[in-house]
C-alpha cells in the first residue's frame, strides 16, 4: 500500500510539473496597435485635457508607461521599416517617406527579415489590417513580408470613406487583390482586427497569434465617422473642403474612434478567453503634425528631430507579468519591439545588424538596459540622445545649425548648451558622424 501511495503520488507531481512546464512555455500572443501622426499630448494619459482615450489609459494603468518613448523617425516609412526589421531604417534603405508621387515601384526589400516572418518561425499565425507604407507595388505587399492575412491600404493615406490615396488610386487590398469595400477606416481595421481573433484563437488553432493594427488615425485628411468623402478615384484634388473651426472637433473624434476600437479589441479578448496570455502594444509612429496636433511641452512636430518629432506615446500591456500602473522613464524605441516579442516568443533575431535591444526582462523585472546612444537622422536634420543630453544638428546649404540640450532639466529643449559644453559636444558630433557612415554602408536609400 505505501509502495501504491509513493507511486501514485510520484506520477501525480510528475503531471503537474509536466503541466506547469507547459503553461510557463506558452507563447503569448501578440497585438500591436500603431497609431498614425499621434502625438505626445494626445492621449488623456498623457495628460491630454480634451480628448478622452478610457480604452488606452486603461492599458495605461494595467500595465507600463513609457515616458521617454521614440519612434525611429519623425515620419511614416522609416518607422515603420525599422519596426518591421529591428534596425535602424538606414540599414534598409527607407530613411524617408515612400510617396505616392515618386516612389510607387520601390519599397522595404524583400531580403529583409521582418518581425512577421521571425515569429511564423516560431509558430504564429500573422495578421495585419490597416497601413503599411513600406511599398506600393504588388512585390512589396504584406503577404509577401510574413503576413498571412492583410486586409488595408499600401499608401500613406487615404480619403477614409473611398479608400483614395493622394495621387488618385483606389488603395484598399484584401492580401493581393485591389478590393474596395464600404466602411470608414478605423472601424474597418477593428472589424478585421476582431474577426482575427476569433478565427485564430490559440484555442482552437493551438497556435500564437501576432496581430498587427496599424492604424489611420489621426493622419490626415480629416475626416470623422460619418462625414463624406473629400476624394475621388483619378484626380489629385480635394472634391470638397472642411471648415477650419471644424477641423479640432473632427480631429479629436478620430483619435476617440480608434480607442472605441481599441476597446472593442480588449473586449474581444476578453470574450475570447485570452486576456491573460497576451501582450497588447499601443504607440505612435511619429509626433504629432504641427498644423493640428498636440506634442505637449515639447519642441517641434512631426519631421523634425526635435522631441515632439519622435517621443511619442507608448504604452504596453501583459496582464499578470508587467506590474499593473508601472511608469517607466528609461529611453526607449520602436525598433526595441523586434528583439522584445521574439524573446517573449522564445527567440532571438536571426538577422545581422539587429540594432533594438530586447526590453522583456526590464518590463517584467525591473532589469536595467545598458547603456546606449540612440539616433535621429532626416533629410539634412540628425540627431544623437547619450544620457540626459541630446545633440541636434540641422545643415542648410547658407549654416549649419548645432545645438546641445540636457533633456532631464531643459524637456523643451529651449536652451541651447552646446558653446557652454565644448567637449561634449564634439564627443557627441563624432559619435553621430560615426553612426551615419556605419548604418548607410552599402545602401541605397529612399530619402527626402
Amino acid at each position: 500500500m505505501k509502495y501504491t501511495i509513493n507511486l501514485i503520488t510520484i506520477i501525480t507531481f510528475a503531471f503537474f510539473t509536466q503541466a506547469c512546464t507547459k503553461t510557463e512555455e506558452k507563447k503569448p500572443n501578440i497585438i500591436l496597435i500603431m497609431a498614425d501622426d499621434l502625438g505626445y499630448g494626445e492621449l488623456s494619459c498623457y495628460g491630454s485635457p480634451t480628448v478622452k482615450t478610457p480604452n488606452i489609459d486603461k492599458l495605461a494603468s494595467q500595465g507600463v508607461r513609457f515616458t521617454d518613448f521614440h519612434s525611429n523617425g519623425p515620419v511614416c516609412s522609416p518607422t515603420r521599416a525599422a519596426l518591421m526589421t529591428g534596425k535602424y531604417q538606414q540599414r534598409t534603405g527607407v530613411e524617408g517617406v515612400i510617396t505616392a508621387a515618386n516612389h510607387r515601384h520601390v519599397g522595404l526589400s524583400l531580403n529583409e527579415i521582418t518581425l512577421a516572418e521571425e515569429l511564423k518561425s516560431h509558430g504564429y499565425s500573422c495578421g495585419m489590417y490597416g497601413k503599411w507604407h513600406l511599398g506600393y507595388a504588388k512585390e512589396f505587399n504584406p503577404s509577401f513580408q510574413g503576413f498571412d492575412h492583410f486586409v488595408g491600404f499600401v499608401s500613406g493615406n487615404i480619403d477614409y470613406h473611398s479608400h483614395i490615396d493622394q495621387e488618385g488610386y483606389l488603395d484598399w487590398w484584401n492580401d493581393t487583390i485591389i478590393n474596395n469595400e464600404k466602411g470608414y477606416t478605423t472601424d474597418l481595421i477593428t472589424k478585421y482586427g476582431v474577426e482575427f481573433i476569433k478565427n485564430n484563437n490559440p484555442n482552437k488553432t493551438g497556435k500564437p497569434f501576432f496581430l498587427y493594427l496599424p492604424q489611420e488615425a489621426p493622419h490626415y485628411p480629416i475626416q470623422g465617422r460619418n462625414d463624406a468623402p473629400v476624394r475621388k478615384e483619378g484626380s489629385k484634388k480635394y472634391i470638397r473642403k472642411v471648415a477650419n473651426d471644424s477641423v479640432p472637433i473632427i480631429y479629436t473624434e478620430m483619435i476617440e474612434t480608434m480607442d472605441e476600437g481599441v476597446g472593442d479589441i480588449m473586449k474581444t479578448l476578453t470574450l475570447e478567453g485570452l486576456d491573460e496570455n497576451t501582450i497588447v502594444i499601443f504607440c505612435s509612429d511619429n509626433g504629432a503634425a504641427g498644423n493640428r496636433g498636440d506634442n505637449g511641452v515639447l519642441r517641434d512636430s512631426k519631421g523634425s528631430v526635435y522631441e515632439g518629432g519622435h517621443r511619442v506615446p507608448g504604452i504596453v500591456w501583459y496582464p499578470g507579468k508587467i506590474r499593473a500602473g508601472t511608469v517607466c522613464n528609461t529611453p526607449v524605441i520602436g525598433m526595441d519591439f523586434f528583439p522584445t516579442l521574439l524573446d517573449f516568443a522564445g527567440g532571438k533575431p536571426s538577422a545581422e545588424n539587429t540594432d533594438g535591444v530586447s526590453l522583456k526582462n526590464m518590463m517584467l523585472n525591473g532589469t536595467e538596459l545598458p547603456e546606449r546612444d540612440l539616433f535621429w537622422s532626416f533629410g539634412n536634420k540628425n540627431a544623437i540622445r547619450s544620457g540626459e543630453w541630446k545633440l541636434v544638428i540641422i545643415k542648410n546649404d547658407e549654416n549649419t545649425s548645432v545645438e546641445l540640450f540636457n533633456l532631464e532639466a531643459d524637456l523643451s529643449e529651449k536652451n541651447d548648451l552646446s558653446a557652454a559644453e565644448p567637449e561634449i559636444t564634439k564627443d557627441l558630433l563624432q559619435k553621430l558622424e560615426n553612426w551615419g557612415n556605419e548604418v548607410r554602408v552599402g545602401v541605397t536609400s529612399i530619402s527626402n
